[in-house]
């Protein structure tokens, strides 16, 4: 059975042939996407399983400067297979100039290099978590107030040279400022002093879906906490390759990177 999803920028809820596959989320690179079948056997995107929930939930997301073109399969419990091909669409991003960045952050010495590729390494290893929590199905609500000062996919030029994009939401505010959860998790990294990220926060919330967030002035949390959605996780600092006090936050799917913005509501989370 094979039918083609054209691209759109937001499927509120969709459903797709006798299968009834239902869809929600944002086709295009940087978005998050939830899924539903029932009675099914697996999963796929582009070839790679996806978690599938007993409840038939399934997650995946698109980064960046992803394909356009992608298929979804799935076998029903008949032994099936059954075929959508997906069209997202393709962003454009803004050039982001950052000066007054202290140099050693532009060009790292050679003594903290060993430093950077460890921490780099334990940051990954902590995303490649794939738990069986389906808190990425919620509604995710802003984690702190303050001005929107950098976006998600821009490329930055650091003192006029460039850089790789910048894969979150910067939220500007005064150090000691609050961050709340937004949306419920178990957190799987939690580290006061990254050499590029300084205060750093990780949190699971089901599937590949981590939420990341750095600059960070204090952790109210570790490693193993359960974590309700409100819940004041963190605060805003300037610590890391900064100019300025903000809350640099970012979602991921596994290794793809996406865009906060695309998937943050209005209001932010009940005050603990």
């Amino acid at each position: 059975m094979l039918k083609t999803l054209l691209a759109t920028a937001l499927i509120t809820s969709a459903s797709f042939n006798a299968m009834a596959l239902e869809l929600k989320g944002h086709l295009t690179q940087g978005g998050l996407v939830t899924g539903k079948l029932d009675n099914v056997k697996s999963v796929t995107l582009d070839g790679t399983e996806l978690k599938l929930s007993k409840n038939g939930h399934f997650v995946f997301g698109f980064g960046r400067d992803a394909d356009t073109a992608h298929t979804l399969t799935w076998v029903d419990s008949s032994g099936i297979e059954h075929t959508q091909h997906l069209a997202i669409t393709k962003r454009d991003y803004k050039i982001d100039k950052i000066t007054g960045v202290a140099k050693k952050y532009v060009s790292p010495p050679k003594e903290v290099s060993a430093r950077i590729s460890r921490e780099a390494l334990a940051v990954r290893k902590a995303r490649e978590v794939n738990s069986d929590l389906e808190y990425f199905l919620d509604p995710v609500l802003k984690p702190a107030e303050g001005r929107i000062s950098g976006v998600y996919g821009s490329q930055r030029y650091f003192n006029g040279e460039p850089r790789r994009p910048h894969f979150g939401l910067d939220i500007a505010n005064k150090t000691g400022s609050p961050v709340y959860a937004p949306i419920s998790g178990t957190v799987v990294y939690a580290e006061p002093d990254l050499y590029y990220s300084g205060g750093t926060l990780i949190i699971d919330h089901g599937h590949g879906v981590t939420s990341t967030y750095i600059h960070l002035s204090k952790l109210d949390v570790k490693v193993g906490d359960k974590i309700i959605q409100g819940n004041k996780v963190a605060e805003i600092g300037a610590t890391g390759r900064v100019t300025g006090p903000h809350l640099d936050w970012r979602f991921n799917w596994k290794g793809e990177r996406l865009d906060p913005a695309l998937l943050m509501q209005d209001t932010l989370a009940n005050k603990k």
